[in-house]
């Protein structure tokens, strides 16, 4: 129905924020990892939202990317994990920690977060594993076009290394891992550094 909203910030509280546009303030609910981000009151924001439609409330739940809102469609639609859960989870942790936590099947990670149990962080792991395409996106983000086939290997290593470094290991965890896993492609060793590096 509302795919985002742009304005202005009216307002900022510890859950959620009011961003103003066309006279009308929007009361949009988002997770901490997204209102640190935000520059302040007056600055101006585009929120991707998503309309939570009750039967004694309408509720807006902001982003600030698609990707984001794209996580958090598939994290309420695992049973258990209604609106506040996969606002929760989100506010816990990036949205790139939690894609790691779930494709490494990390339940201590994912419980962390408030409200959510380690049965329930099971499920989200069971059911979003296998739609998380966190290979493509470090691919997408790390890739270098103009690399020669001769440095396939090297560059596949090195993307899988670049994506474990962006969800916050240090480059020299994340290094070792790559080096010593197995496969030569992205998805099979980053799977197999995901195993090494716990080890670390």
């Amino acid at each position: 129905m509302i795919g985002y909203i742009k304005g202005e910030v009216a307002a900022i509280y510890d859950d959620r924020l009011i961003l103003e546009t066309g006279g009308i303030g929007y009361n949009i609910y988002m997770p901490a990892s997204c209102l640190e981000l935000i520059e302040g009151i007056g600055s101006n924001a585009k929120i991707y939202t998503y309309l939570c439609v009750r039967d004694d409330a309408m509720l807006l739940y902001g982003f600030l990317t698609k990707d984001d809102l794209d996580l958090y469609r598939l994290l309420i639609s695992v049973g258990g994990i209604g609106p506040k859960g996969g606002l929760s989870l989100l506010s816990a942790m990036t949205a790139d920690e939690l894609k790691f936590a779930i494709m490494s099947g990390d339940v201590k990670q994912i419980a962390k977060a408030p409200g959510i149990g380690a049965k329930t962080a099971q499920r989200v792991i069971i059911d979003l594993k296998d739609k998380i395409d966190l290979v493509s996106e470090f691919e997408d983000r790390f890739t270098d076009p103009g690399r020669s086939s001769a440095d396939s290997l090297s560059s596949v290593k090195e993307e899988a290394a670049l994506a474990l470094v962006a969800l916050g290991y240090s480059q020299t965890d994340a290094y070792k891992a790559v080096k010593n896993a197995a496969g030569d492609d992205v998805e099979t060793i980053l799977k197999s550094a995901l195993s090494v590096i716990s080890q670390l």
